[in-house]
């Protein structure tokens, strides 16, 4: 999907306040798949979900969508490598980027619900229950399957 010029602007402007933080410019340092950074990562899923958005004209909410999709793997360590404290990774990491996104921003519910439902259906008891939560996990996937396969 191509980025209109006025998109790639607006989409810009929501997401600067994430983009300035010292904190978010830090999962920059962690792998995600291959050789792309969290931080890359999070960045193509939020650009994947706000065109998904308007390109299907779903009508979820444009900021909420973009802080979820912005933070939704926001944990803040390298799942690589080995340690008890992020054993099963893809089961507990949207609860612990959720926690830290509440942490040091101001997100509602609907955000934090997005972010802990993500990873579904792999964390079968946390079903997106929103427009946002819907959009994202499928945005998330479609991005993990393209940098996994196609990007290394």
């Amino acid at each position: 999907m191509l980025v209109k010029k006025k998109e790639k602007k607006e989409l810009k402007q929501l997401m600067n306040k994430y983009l300035e933080e010292p904190v978010v410019q830090s999962m920059k340092q962690y792998v995600q798949h291959g050789s792309i950074s969290t931080y890359e990562h999070c960045l193509k899923v939020t650009e994947v979900s706000f065109l998904m958005n308007r390109r299907l004209h779903l009508k979820s909410d444009e900021e909420k969508l973009v802080s979820a999709a912005m933070l939704h793997d926001f944990y803040l360590y390298d799942w690589h490598e080995p340690s008890e404290e992020h054993r099963l990774h893809g089961f507990f990491h949207p609860h612990k980027a959720a926690v830290n996104a509440k942490k040091y921003f101001d997100l509602g519910e609907k955000e934090c619900q997005a972010i802990e439902s993500h990873m579904w259906p792999l964390t079968l008891s946390k079903i997106p229950t929103s427009r946002e939560g819907w959009i994202l996990c499928l945005a998330d996937k479609y991005c993990a399957f393209m940098e996994t396969f196609f990007q290394r």
